[in-house]
């Protein structure tokens, strides 16, 4: 598990320009989704995956736990999957580019649909009340990318916690158009992966800086039913 370190001074500002460490403390849990990114075989299993990064096998069980406290209180869970598309040969052609003829290959092989890379970690609870969506880029919020955002309008949803892999790529970039199509997003600081500390670490001090909120696992699971209980008690006064 990453040894999470969000500079001090980062925290200060924040609470100066905020008024508090955690502005999304007081979300609504049913106008909440959990959004489970890229936790497929071609980003966690050696020998199958394009880009593997095997700390996202460590954070299996915070996301399994997170799913369950979701659903619990009404909330949605969503896991999204990295897939290739001919299309994207043409309409992303700049990223083939940056990976070569080898990286074009193995990212096809890794993430066309069907294909093992594709699938989810098989340690991962997945019911059948969750939503699944795929996306043709980094983030899943870039027009073009996938429906989520028409997803989760439709859901009434207001607020999304991003976990998943890789923090500092597909996670991070998620969780800033998040915000920037006018989602509370709160990054999982124990729920996300990346292939260093330093990166992981980097990626959420960016985020909390500027577009968002981190919390750890245990404390959104105590949130949870705590939030749900206190928008029962005001809906009943």
């Amino acid at each position: 598990m990453h040894r999470i370190a969000i500079p001090q001074w980062i925290i200060d500002r924040v609470k100066q320009i905020r008024g508090s460490e955690h502005c999304f403390e007081a979300f609504d849990p049913a106008r909440t989704a959990l959004l489970v990114v890229d936790m497929q075989n071609a980003f966690m299993k050696p020998g199958v995956g394009h880009a593997v990064c095997e700390p996202a096998q460590e954070i299996v069980p915070n996301i399994n736990r997170l799913a369950r406290a979701v659903r619990a209180v009404g909330g949605t869970v969503v896991w999204i999957k990295a897939l290739y598309r001919d299309e994207t040969l043409k309409s992303w052609s700049v990223s083939y580019e940056m990976a070569g003829p080898k990286g074009t290959r193995r990212r096809v092989e890794a993430l066309t649909h069907g294909t093992e890379g594709y699938a989810l970690w098989p340690e991962l609870e997945v019911l059948p009340q969750d939503l699944h969506v795929d996306k043709t880029r980094f983030s899943a919020f870039l027009q073009g990318s996938s429906n989520l955002e028409a997803v989760l309008r439709e859901r009434g949803i207001d607020t999304v916690l991003v976990t998943g892999t890789v923090t500092n790529v597909c996670c991070e970039s998620t969780a800033r158009d998040a915000m920037m199509c006018n989602f509370r997003t709160i990054m999982v600081t124990d729920a996300n992966a990346a292939v260093t500390d330093e990166e992981h670490n980097a990626a959420l001090t960016a985020f909390y800086f500027m577009f968002g909120d981190i919390m750890s696992t245990d404390m959104l699971i105590d949130l949870l039913p705590r939030n749900a209980l206190r928008m029962r008690s005001a809906a009943a006064e």
